[in-house]
């Protein structure tokens, strides 16, 4: 897993780095454990938990975290759901990892916007096809 995470790492850096942004990169397994990290220079602090969090909650449920927000809502069918698994987030920027309908794991970005975290993201996610 760690040419791949490299592959995504590289891709989102030269994507941020692209459109002005510096932010926090996280690749998981598909458990939802950590294999790789980077911090941009300059990007904030505080997103680095966000990040992981984000690539978390789209490997343990298979699905990317902006898709699992929708149900996540006040009034939604699974709200309060982000309170579980030690924190899980509900809005863009964790994308699933597939080679070969295969999932490998996730990505999550954070420290941009929320629509340039989850581009970001799935531009990342791309550098495996």
């Amino acid at each position: 897993m760690m040419e791949p995470a490299q592959q995504v790492l590289d891709a989102v850096t030269a994507a941020a780095r692209d459109r002005g942004f510096a932010v926090n990169i996280a690749v998981v397994d598909p458990s939802g454990h950590l294999v790789a990290f980077r911090r941009m220079d300059g990007a904030l602090i505080g997103p680095i938990d966000v990040s992981i969090k984000k690539a978390r909650t789209a490997a343990l449920f298979g699905t990317d975290s902006a898709a699992l927000g929708e149900g996540a809502r006040p009034g939604g069918a699974i709200y309060t759901l982000e309170h579980t698994n030690g924190g899980l987030v509900g809005f863009g920027g964790g994308v699933l990892l597939r080679d070969a309908g295969r999932t490998l794991g996730a990505v999550g970005v954070a420290g941009a916007t929320v629509e340039a975290d989850e581009e970001l993201a799935r531009l990342g996610a791309t550098a495996l096809s």
